[in-house]
């Protein structure tokens, strides 16, 4: 026995080592294993299980992988054939693509049953959490089955998606796969070859009896004699509708007749309600006219870290205003010149981002996050934009936006939000950011609001609309007009101290006043 298991974990080196060597292997081994229909498991004991698939599961491959993501997150199988008659097969199970993603969605197959897959060749689409992905095949082979097709939701991780062979005419063999009737078949066989023990006469007995139909008083004989035992109110009911008490059937202690048994008698004579119960009409409100839609994987991740957030983080909130006139006029110089070199135009928004970094390197205690054991404090100023889509709220992140110019800015923001409308975001477009700005002011004309923090971010900044006012000139008589911006800048209280924050919001409002110190 000890023997038998150095052998299969020495087969399991070559495995790694030789992989041609080890296919060629693995089928002699398994072809004479499937004679006495044996399950071997590497690093383990031989162990008789009659009519059961053989597979060997490796947690470290996988024919499958996201682009720029780690094959290591395929869940997979490798399934040889038995007595069962299936051929060497590989179940392709749910990857996981993001850090959070507990389940994901099949949006499309690119690919059909049937088709010959190639290495770098696109399977499917995955609706993950975060935004759809594509999966590429490492190996050579068929599509022998597909077991969620286009469309099918909430696919735990590591079930099986569908299934793949080497050769071209074992894919009739799996048309009518299922991967749970390979992991029971010995168990179903198992059970369905034990005699089933005949049934003794105390268990006949003691069987259950049926439902007892319900209970409903019907007109029969009186008990003997002549006296009816009935409850006060039930004569008075009885009385009140002229019901003889000699036609009801108590169904109280004793037989005695109670309220219910007149009642009943009444209901089943078509009778009205009794008198005591007023009759009143029926007021309630017509049904509601209404659509369920299904949740998006994006939509109910964003529910539940926003519940996380608000339930967790202590916020609190800061707002200033600021005035934007000389940022107005910077923005029409510099869109001046990138029309003139054929450059794109720069935002209100990009501004502001620049303006957010800017502040976060003068004040880096905002730039932080809070953990249970200490405050990390993170030397790169990523800040992450909020894009709202048709499928929902996206966070794509400007890395080192500090050391980046307006022109940069505004063309990574751009691309990153129309990959967000296209639902194409990668992992490494929104994932790595340490501060968030949301502008709800310039598309949508909100002047102020608190948005929610982003964890395990510590601040959020919450952009308004511009609006003139009038403020007082030089003289007592004097007044011009001005545009000012409300921003509101939420803080997580464990990491941002009230005057840290404030402290946040004046460097903020000095770059946004006096925009020129942004570009030295």
């Amino acid at each position: 026995m000890v023997s038998n298991v150095h052998g299969y974990r020495l087969s399991y080196v070559v495995s790694l080592l030789l992989p041609d060597a080890w296919a060629v292997m693995e089928k002699r081994r398994y072809s004479s294993a499937a004679a006495n229909s044996t399950v071997m498991s590497f690093g383990a004991s031989k162990k008789d299980v009659s009519g059961t698939i053989m597979k060997v599961g490796s947690p470290i491959a996988g024919p499958l992988f996201m682009k720029d993501f780690a094959c290591s997150q395929v869940h997979w199988k490798r399934g040889f054939s038995s007595d069962s008659g299936l051929p060497p097969h590989q179940e392709i199970g749910m990857p996981s693509l993001s850090p959070t993603m507990t389940e994901g969605n099949i949006a499309r197959w690119l690919k059909k049953e049937g088709d010959k897959i190639s290495t770098g060749e696109v399977l499917c689409e995955v609706e993950t959490d975060k935004a759809t992905v594509e999966m590429e095949c490492m190996e050579e082979g068929y599509l022998a089955k597909i077991l969620k097709g286009d469309g099918s939701k909430e696919i735990k991780l590591g079930e099986v998606i569908a299934i793949t062979v080497e050769d071209e005419e074992d894919i009739a063999k799996f048309k009518d796969y299922n991967p749970s009737a390979s992991g029971s078949g010995a168990t179903s066989a198992n059970e369905a070859s034990a005699p089933t023990p005949p049934a003794s006469h105390k268990e006949e007995v003691e069987k259950p009896a049926s439902l007892p139909e319900p209970k409903i008083s019907k007109p029969s004989a009186a008990p003997d004699g002549d006296r009816a035992f009935a409850s006060p109110l039930a004569r008075k009911l009885a009385e009140d509708h002229n019901v003889p008490l000699s036609s009801i059937k108590g169904t109280g202690p004793d037989g005695h007749i109670v309220k219910a048994d007149i009642e009943d008698y009444l209901a089943s004579r078509g009778k009205e309600a009794p008198a005591t119960k007023p009759v009143t009409k029926d007021t309630s409100a017509p049904a509601l006219d209404y659509v369920d839609i299904p949740h998006s994987q994006i939509r109910k991740v964003t529910a539940s870290r926003l519940l996380f957030s608000k339930q967790t983080i202590p916020h609190y909130y800061l707002t200033v205003d600021t005035c934007v006139d000389k940022l107005m006029g910077l923005r029409s110089q510099l869109n001046s010149i990138q029309e003139t070199s054929g450059g794109k135009r720069i935002s209100v928004n990009d501004l502001v981002i620049k303006a957010a970094a800017l502040a976060l390197r003068k004040v880096p205690q905002c730039n932080s996050s809070w953990t249970d054991n200490y405050i990390r404090q993170y030397n790169n100023v990523n800040i992450n934009v909020a894009v709202q889509t048709d499928n929902g709220l996206y966070v794509p992140v400007i890395r080192d936006a500090d050391k980046k110019g307006l022109s940069k800015i505004g063309d990574e923001v751009k691309n990153l939000a129309q990959k967000a409308r296209e639902n194409s975001l990668k992992p490494e477009d929104y994932e790595g950011g340490t501060f968030t700005v949301s502008n709800l002011g310039g598309p949508f004309g909100i002047k102020q609001f608190c948005a929610i923090i982003n964890p395990p971010q510590s601040g959020i900044l919450a952009i308004g609309s511009a609006e003139k006012r009038v403020i007082p000139g030089s003289g007592p008589d004097d007044f011009k007009s001005a545009s000012f911006m409300s921003v509101t800048l939420s803080c997580d209280h464990r990491v941002i101290d009230g005057a840290i924050g404030a402290e946040w919001l004046k460097a903020f409002k000095g770059y946004i006043e006096n925009p020129e110190s942004m570009l030295l």
